[in-house]
Order: structure tokens, then C-alpha cells, then sequence
């Protein structure tokens, strides 16, 4: 097959917004999308990350046209496609399964959906050559599926969907058949080919790690409603509820009363004593029961500065010693932090060690206590 000596992402479409407005589906008495409204930015990497059952891939299925929205509104670009068949919207779908033709060659299983069109030979053949480029798999152009990896299939899946020229990408939970090396490094050329193609893309996994990594910004989705939107990183350090933070990575809670404030400061008391805190979720006030949120990471067994808040005193038991890191077990007046120490000084296994456990108030982030959410 002649690859193409152009740049083989010229010819695809210019990125589009993809806009949910108050969208529902409902299956008997389960709301599994329940009035949910999103923008998409063109061009943006946009993961849909929770748990089993929480709607986010119900919710992909309706953008894709496989599940009819019972409510609400889908534009993609400035088009309406809500009520349009999958073969009308102009997406491509990279499905968990790889769902390639096991006869036919990986230039064939490309090329397969551009002779649905009805595409002409010579621009099927252009496409097609663009499109393994685009994947790196030129060279495996002539082999049958069963004759490749299961990252290079999963290259071959994004190559069949890049291949129609999509207006938006649709990821189904694409690497969970990989083994945990090949994930890493498919994580990695996902976030490349969309960028190169500029695509507006839609991921949909469980893997926080994945969504942390890749995306530009992400949805946390618990019962079919967002429970919060934004960038990685602004999602891990400042969650809005308990959910959230218990969900993307690993956190310490501790329940108090928000006391109220001392300069830029929240004061907040627990059974610990008073914390302060930099990080203060939206629509709380001084008396609510709030609930802490502390990283391991944060948490540090050191002598603290001079007259630095939040100190407290712990016994520090069941190290696991990972070189690097050490995961403690601390334990301070009857409540037990798991602490994450990078370059550990402290190392107890079969003993209790006593020591200082200081944190930022900056990392001290406040919640709405069990059972209540953040106002919008």
C-alpha cells in the first residue's frame, strides 16, 4: 500500500463542540442519565470517569446514537443529532472490544466502513494509508488480526474510526482488555493521535489513573448525575464532595464542625483538635457539620516548621516499604491515616514508632458532611 507522503491529518474535519442539554434515559425504574448538561470544547480530550453502573457508558451511547435520550438535546458541532440514526452523526466509536473481521487484513478491516459509504477506490486507498500512518501500523498493513498484539489491535480500532473522517471520537473503555504495560503505553499514543487529529474525543473508563493522566478535563459520574467537572488536577486537589475525593485516588476523612475563619483561614473542629484550611468547598458556613479530606500524600512525618498548623502526634505501624515510597499506617487518637511517605526515614513493621504528622493547610479540604452535596 503507498502511504502518503502529505501530512496524512490534513483532510480531517475541523474539531466540533459536542453539547448535552438536560439529557435522560431510563431504563424500567432506573434513571441511568438523570438531567445531565455538559459543553465539550472542540479539540478537548474529555473523559466520563465512575464507577460501575454510574450512567457514563449508558450516557456515551446516546451521544453515539445506540440508546434514544428519553429528554434533553444532543448537538454535535451546531447540529442537532438527538434523534439521528449512529450512521448520521458523524462519530467514530472505539469499541472495548476490538471488533475486528478476523478474515480480513487490517488494510481490509480499515478500510471497511469508507466501502459502506460507498467511498471511490482510490480515495478508500489514500484514506486508509493516512490512517496507519496516523497509528503507526503501515507496516503490519497486510496481516490478519490474529497476527497482531493486542495493542496493535487496539491501533487498528482507532485507525477504522480515525478512517471515516469523524467529527468526534467515542471511547468505550478502550484499553481494559490490555495488560497493565501495554495500557500505560496505549494512554499515551490515544492522547497523541486525537491531539494530531485534532479531534474532539469522548473516553469513557473506571481507571482513575487513566482519566488523570490523559484527559483534559473530566466528569465524575455516581447515580447518573455529574457529581463534578474540571480539569485532572483540579478534580484531585479540590473535590467537591465525598464521593469525589473517596473516588479519584485515596483520601483521609475526618468528621468536624466548620468553626469559622481566621484571616484567609477556615477553622474547623474535630475530635483532634482545631484544623485549618486554605480549601473550602462552595455554600458552606460557620456551625455545619463539614467533613476533612487529607490526602496520604500530603500528610508528612516530619518535625514541622515552627508554629506551622494542623499538627498532631501519631504512632506510626504496618509500613509497606516500596523503595521510593512507604505506605504507614498512623494512628492519632483513635483515628487511623494512611500516609504516603516518599524517601522514608521512618520504617515500622513489627513496632509501633512515634512521630510528628503535619499538613498544609492549603491541603486541608473542607466537604459537606456524609449524606449532604456541594451547591451547585
Amino acid at each position: 500500500m503507498q502511504v502518503p507522503q502529505n501530512n496524512p491529518l490534513e483532510n480531517l474535519r475541523m474539531a466540533v463542540s459536542v453539547i448535552l442539554k438536560d439529557l435522560v434515559k431510563v431504563f424500567g425504574s432506573t434513571r441511568a442519565v438523570d438531567h445531565i448538561s455538559l459543553t465539550i470544547e472542540p479539540g478537548e480530550l474529555f473523559f466520563l470517569l465512575g464507577p460501575s453502573g454510574c450512567g457514563k457508558t449508558t450516557l456515551l451511547r446516546c451521544i453515539a446514537g445506540f440508546n434514544e435520550p428519553d429528554g434533553g438535546q444532543i448537538l454535535i458541532g451546531d447540529r442537532d443529532v438527538t434523534r439521528l440514526p449512529p450512521h448520521q452523526r458523524d462519530t467514530g466509536m472505539v469499541f472495548q472490544s476490538y471488533a475486528l473481521w478476523p478474515h480480513m487484513s487490517v488494510a481490509q478491516n480499515v478500510a471497511f466502513g469508507l466501502e459502506m459509504r460507498k467511498i471511490g477506490k482510490e480515495e478508500t486507498q489514500k484514506r486508509v494509508a493516512a490512517a496507519l500512518e496516523m497509528v503507526k501500523m503501515t507496516d503490519r498493513a497486510q496481516h490478519k488480526p490474529n497476527q497482531l498484539s493486542g495493542g496493535q489491535q487496539q491501533r487498528v480500532a482507532l485507525a477504522r474510526a480515525l478512517v471515516i473522517h469523524p467529527q468526534c471520537l467515542l471511547l468505550d473503555e478502550p484499553l481494559s482488555n490490555l495488560d497493565a504495560k501495554l495500557r500505560l503505553e496505549m494512554r499515551t499514543e490515544i492522547r497523541r493521535i486525537c491531539k494530531e487529529a485534532g479531534l474532539t474525543a469522548i473516553y469513557v473508563t473506571h481507571d482513575q489513573k487513566e482519566a488523570l493522566s490523559v484527559a483534559d478535563r473530566l466528569a465524575v459520574l455516581n447515580g447518573g448525575v455529574v457529581e463534578q467537572c474540571g480539569p485532572p488536577r483540579e478534580v484531585y486537589q479540590r473535590p467537591v464532595s465525598m464521593f469525589a475525593a473517596s473516588f479519584i485516588g485515596e483520601t483521609n476523612f475526618v468528621s468536624g464542625t466548620l468553626a469559622g475563619s481566621q484571616g484567609d483561614l477556615a477553622l474547623v473542629q474535630t475530635d483532634l483538635g482545631t484544623f485549618t484550611s486554605a480549601a473550602v468547598a462552595k455554600g458552606l458556613k460557620s456551625g455545619d457539620a463539614v467533613t476533612l479530606s487529607l490526602r496520604p500524600e500530603t500528610l508528612r512525618l516530619s518535625e514541622p516548621p515552627a508554629a506551622a498548623p494542623n499538627q498532631l502526634q501519631g504512632l506510626v505501624h504496618d509500613s509497606i516499604y516500596l523503595g521510593e515510597v512507604a505506605q504507614h499506617q498512623v494512628n492519632v487518637g483513635g483515628h487511623t491515616f494512611k500516609v504516603f511517605d516518599l524517601n522514608p526515614r521512618i520504617i515500622a513493621r513489627d513496632s509501633a514508632e512515634s512521630s510528628k504528622l503535619w499538613v498544609d493547610p492549603q491541603d486541608v479540604v473542607v466537604l459537606p458532611a456524609q449524606g449532604k452535596a456541594a451547591p451547585a
